[in-house]
């Protein structure tokens, strides 16, 4: 039986140029400043890291106090408009992230795809990995807020929350 993949689609909107937005992105130290305290992120990879296709990340994180090694790689690599990180080792079966940024209302809609599947079937995803996944790009998305402002987009009422939303879809065999 294959393993079951999921889907979190994640999209933000900033008041900050695609241009200024995306070289924060571009800089793999700057994840510390995105990433969640509990996680316990740690970069391994020497800094400074020159992004760009076939670039390898290490990282330590921990997950519910368990330590984990984590190595990723830029397997997409557009400057400005989109990168791709994929997972080589660490506790997923697949972990696919693609980074989207898009021109839209004076500012840019920074979007976050990921694609993943783990061990433990429906009930650790239901329990477990779904929440701690969307809870960590929650955090993501407040942090990005907080770091280039909450401007309403022209027509809102008000800053609207960020839009959020959890697929999940099973793996062909």
């Amino acid at each position: 039986m294959a393993a079951r993949e999921h889907v979190l689609d994640v999209s933000v909107w900033l008041p900050v140029p695609r241009a200024r937005l995306f070289p924060f992105f571009a800089d793999a130290a700057n994840l510390n400043l995105i990433t969640p305290p509990w996680v316990h992120f740690r970069i391994l990879t020497p800094m400074p890291v020159e992004m760009r296709e076939g670039t390898l990340l290490d990282y330590r994180i921990r997950l519910r106090g368990v330590p984990i090694r984590w190595r990723t790689r830029i397997s997409a690599w557009e400057p400005d408009r989109r990168f791709v990180d994929e997972q080589l080792k660490g506790p997923y079966y697949l972990w696919r992230h693609e980074h989207t940024f898009e021109v839209r209302d004076g500012g840019t809609l920074c979007r976050d795809r990921v694609t993943y599947s783990h061990p433990g079937g429906a009930l650790v995803h239901k329990w477990l990995v779904g929440p701690d996944v969307a809870k960590i790009f929650e955090y993501r998305q407040s942090r990005l807020l907080e770091l280039f402002g909450r401007t309403a987009r022209p027509g809102d009422q008000g800053q609207a929350p960020p839009a959020m939303t959890l697929m999940s879809a099973s793996t062909s065999p």
